[in-house]
């Protein structure tokens, strides 16, 4: 059963969105997840539901591809619209495999990069020149293909954040993926209610202007799904 609290905005009637954040290869959770969501769903029916996942999908975990290819074959969870998002550290591969920038591939192998190779049964003995074509192209399209944003009502769903005082449309996608400060001290009416991950806390945090759900799952904290409908915000927890 949801504890539900009063939310920071209001969807709808019949509207519910169930926003995921980072997973960072870890299957097992969201799979679980996953299975919670959708009883969730049969024990509480909707009118419409979008499943949302934040971003930072791969490194770290040891599940990245593995949870890459049960995205792409779609979760057993029964959402009218399921929107997958681009997180920083989807940002930082794309940019390894691509081979454009002689920095990129260190700068992934620092940050958990080493862990998604792995899943995808790759060395780290093996060439950045060699990674784009060990990678299965269904898996690389996917990843190019993630959204930066998506904005349902009075929510905005991103990786990290936004920029305070710049106008939604005026958003660098930068910043969508990456930006901590000033973003997280802000108090500022951003004209939506932002829900992020990107930055783990040990617990979710609601405030006015913003909703965050990173909560660690990768170093041994839980993960997070913030359901919201009408005027209230829970959680699910894997």
């Amino acid at each position: 059963m949801i504890e539900f609290t009063t939310a920071p905005a209001t969807l709808p009637p019949g509207e519910r969105v169930y926003a995921v954040g980072d997973i960072h290869g870890c299957l097992d959770r969201l799979v679980t997840l996953h299975e919670i969501i959708a009883e969730d769903i049969a024990d509480r029916p909707a009118e419409r539901i979008t499943l949302v996942h934040l971003g930072d999908l791969v490194d770290r975990g040891s599940d990245s591809a593995q949870v890459v290819d049960w995205l792409i074959n779609q979760p057993p969870v029964p959402a009218d619209e399921i929107v997958n998002l681009m997180g920083n550290h989807e940002h930082m591969m794309l940019s390894a495999v691509a081979g454009t920038d002689k920095e990129a591939p260190s700068q992934w192998l620092m940050n958990g990069g080493a862990d998604s190779l792995l899943s995808w049964g790759i060395s780290r003995t093996v060439p950045p020149g060699e990674w784009a074509s060990r990678i299965p192209r269904q898996h690389l399209i996917f990843l190019r293909d993630l959204a930066i944003s998506h904005q349902i009502g009075p929510y905005l769903f991103v990786h990290a954040g936004i920029r305070p005082g710049v106008p939604l449309d005026q958003q660098s996608r930068m910043d969508m993926m990456w930006i901590r400060e000033p973003f997280l001290s802000s108090r500022a009416d951003h004209g939506v209610v932002v829900v992020h991950g990107h930055t783990p806390k040990r617990e979710p945090i609601i405030q006015p202007n913003r909703i965050a759900i990173d909560t660690g799952a990768v170093l041994g904290g839980a993960l997070t799904c913030v359901v919201l409908e009408e005027d209230k915000v829970g959680f699910l927890q894997s």
